[in-house]
């Protein structure tokens, strides 16, 4: 699918993954909406690739719709990568038998309403705009691709919450996918392993744990990068016959228990 002259979301696009996706997806000629709540990053790297930013909390509709719109001022909207999310680690009980002390349920609810309702509502709001428009040359109207995690497939002991949002997306993957076909519309998930992010923080001590932490993958054993997972990122976008699927990019690892 040539994207060159249409627009692309990204949701999440301020930093890391998403960050790397947006000029990525720029490079290849799309005017990409950086949708984020931080304005200060989203607006410099939008002002970097040439697009625009949206203020979107993915848990507000009408600022995704307001995104959509923004998009569709560009050019016509044919690419929605959804990489907002957030992690959240609590174990299911406490030591002490309480009720109390037993996973914070309002937690789990944000998680759930950030990375799985969010992305259902960007894709139900961004297809519906892709469907208004003039099939390309390609046979096709527009392609999404979501980010999931691992942690879909080898959640850690902590990753209730965290775990369920990324297996929803995972497990929405074919369905919509399926919907969405008969708007010509295709529909991916990537599942990134362990990222180096902004999150490790800086420093020695942070490049040794970074370090530790690749050597549980299988190969190569570091960290992978953003523009690794933006790589594919693009390429479900525009290779037109990859559609339904989720592709782990994660250096072959299995997360082990903890």
């Amino acid at each position: 699918m040539d994207i060159n002259g249409a627009s692309a979301i990204v949701t999440g696009g301020a930093s890391g993954i998403g960050a790397a996706a947006a000029r990525q997806l720029a490079a290849k000629g799309a005017r990409v909406v950086v949708a984020d709540l931080n304005a200060e990053k989203g607006e410099a790297l939008a002002k970097e690739i040439g697009g625009a930013f949206a203020s979107v909390d993915v848990t507000q509709t009408d600022e995704i719709e307001a995104a959509v719109e923004t998009a569709e001022g560009l050019a016509p909207l044919r690419v929605l990568v959804n990489s907002a999310g957030i992690g959240w680690a609590q174990r299911t009980i406490g030591k002490d038998g309480e009720f109390g002390s037993a996973h914070d349920l309002e937690a789990y609810k944000k998680v759930i309403a950030i990375n799985l309702i969010g992305t259902f509502d960007a894709i139900r709001l961004a297809a519906t705009a892709m469907s208004r428009h003039d099939l390309l040359e390609s046979g096709e109207r527009g392609a999404i691709v979501n980010m999931a995690s691992v942690a879909a497939f080898d959640g850690q002991i902590g990753q209730a919450a965290y775990s369920s949002s990324k297996g929803g997306v995972v497990g929405m993957t074919l369905p919509v996918a399926r919907d969405l076909s008969a708007a010509a519309i295709r529909v991916n998930t990537v599942a990134p392993g362990l990222i180096d992010t902004p999150i490790y923080g800086e420093g020695e001590a942070s490049e040794q744990f970074k370090a530790h932490l690749g050597q549980s993958v299988l190969f190569p054993k570091r960290l992978g990068v953003a523009d690794e997972l933006a790589s594919m990122v693009v390429e479900l976008v525009t290779n037109s016959y990859m559609n339904a699927e989720t592709v782990r990019v994660d250096g072959g690892i299995r997360m082990p228990p903890k």
